[in-house]
């Protein structure tokens, strides 16, 4: 699947739906994104770009058991088996942009209070925001590092993982799963090893 330039602007500010598990289904690990970007909003799949390496990582940490192709848009059997594990992805500001740093200190500071609002709601055991540098702007924690932040939210572990994006050149996808299973561990998504 493939879309030109012009298909994709046309995606521009389009929302993306929350990927939660059902009522019946415990959330142990909310992912957070930045914000959709425009392939994530034309294919409505989370971290869809074919350049990012987010599903490639949860393949690699063992998060997932079998690889997404992401830029042709989650299968229905892909989304179960994430509700199913008891993970969930979001965004902190839900608008899609071309680049993330086309969102304003104000709307990351606002959809901050959004995910913290939902995080209240649905109260899962670790919440993983890829991305530190939103993650200063959005919570106003201009010293945080990567890793597990020290103040959790209610009972929700906080971690700072990296972005997935392809854009991010300091990361790998090992580099990247490594990460996000330390996440994952923690929320019981893996095994404690």
């Amino acid at each position: 699947m493939g879309f030109t330039r012009a298909e994709l602007e046309s995606f521009r500010d389009t929302e993306v739906p929350d990927l939660l598990p059902g009522d019946d289904q415990p959330l142990r690990l909310l992912f957070v994104g930045i914000n959709p970007g425009l392939w994530t909003a034309a294919t409505q799949t989370h971290f869809a770009h074919p350049g990012n390496r987010f599903y490639p990582a949860l393949l690699r940490a063992g998060i997932l058991t079998r690889p997404v192709d992401q830029a042709a848009g989650m299968s229905e059997d892909n989304r179960e088996e994430l509700r199913r594990r008891g993970i969930g992805i979001t965004n902190v500001v839900a608008r899609a942009t071309a680049r993330a740093d086309e969102l304003t200190s104000q709307e990351l500071r606002e959809g901050g209070q959004r995910l913290r609002e939902l995080v209240s709601r649905l109260r899962p055991r670790v919440v993983a925001v890829a991305g530190v540098t939103a993650y200063r702007t959005a919570f106003g924690e201009r010293g945080a590092r990567a890793g597990e932040q020290p103040a959790p939210w209610g009972t929700s572990r906080v971690f700072v993982v990296p972005n997935p994006s392809g854009l991010n050149a300091h990361e790998t996808v090992d580099s990247l799963a490594t990460a996000y299973a330390a996440a994952a561990r923690a929320a019981g998504v893996l095994g404690v090893a």
